[in-house]
């Protein structure tokens, strides 16, 4: 349910606009992060300090917040993050990493969906913890299928009235009413430590420059998918396949986006 078309223009935008999106996310995917967000056209900003992590999202185009590693004054920076954005209009994108693994990360996604998320980008096992409010997942694995977490993502989107945009195989884009799948990619691309959490900044950026956050979170999710094949065309791994894809995403055509989004 997603114009091949659409996710042109959002791609065109992207490039032509080159949003400035506040990333607060985890140590580990702070740099493949900042450095996909550049490939693909987006400006990134990894401020998180509550002293100026509030001020900053006054000046965003939009604002991720994600739960990877946590501590108390992280959290204070996101919830001050998204507290201006929610008030602002501006959309924001919350990754509930491993929220099913501990109380801690029950408590603070908990905290955060109060302010309304504009996007929900997850694994299976992480949206199923929020839609059921129960534990679920390996860490930041995920032990279940988009297929199988299909209606609880649809049920999670109506009730906060968010977009649901659930990575794995094939990924499900839900707003509660319409429903697209992207599928593609490669076998090697989970092999890629945060490439999930870099998902999330690109479909924050996407949002940035496109008011429909449906076709938003879809349209990024297909320029991801178009850029890990052409960067696997040439990869003999993970490591090749990881540089690779900051080169493809720099240089992705638009027929490719369009190919992705044409899959049935």
């Amino acid at each position: 349910m997603l114009d091949p078309q659409t996710a042109v223009h959002v791609h065109d935008q992207l490039r032509s606009r080159g949003p400035l999106v506040q990333v607060i996310t985890n140590y580990v995917s702070m740099d493949i992060a900042a450095n996909l967000l550049n490939a693909a056209g987006a400006s990134p900003a990894m401020v998180h300090d509550a002293r100026e992590a509030g001020e900053f999202a006054g000046l965003a185009q939009a604002v991720v917040a994600n739960i990877g590693t946590l501590s108390p004054p992280w959290v204070d920076g996101m919830l001050a993050a998204v507290e201006v954005a929610s008030a602002a209009g501006k959309p924001w994108v919350l990754d509930p990493v491993a929220v099913g693994a501990t109380t801690y990360r029950r408590e603070t996604a908990a905290l955060l969906v109060e302010h309304r998320p504009t996007v929900i980008r997850g694994n299976a096992s992480e949206i199923l913890a929020i839609a059921t409010s129960t534990g679920a997942g390996r860490g930041v694995d995920a032990d279940a299928d988009t297929a199988d977490v299909r209606a609880d993502a649809e049920a999670l989107a109506s009730k906060l009235d968010t977009v649901v945009a659930m990575t794995g195989v094939v990924d499900v884009v839900t707003d509660g009413t319409r429903t697209a799948h992207v599928i593609g990619g490669d076998d090697r691309a989970p092999m890629i430590t945060a490439l999930g959490c870099s998902a999330s900044a690109l479909v924050a950026a996407c949002c940035a420059v496109h008011d429909d956050s449906f076709e938003a979170s879809a349209s990024a999710l297909a320029i991801l998918t178009a850029a890990i094949e052409q960067a696997a065309l040439l990869a003999e791994g993970p490591g090749s396949l990881r540089w690779r894809l900051l080169d493809a995403l720099s240089t992705l055509p638009s027929a490719a986006v369009a190919g992705v989004v044409a899959r049935r």
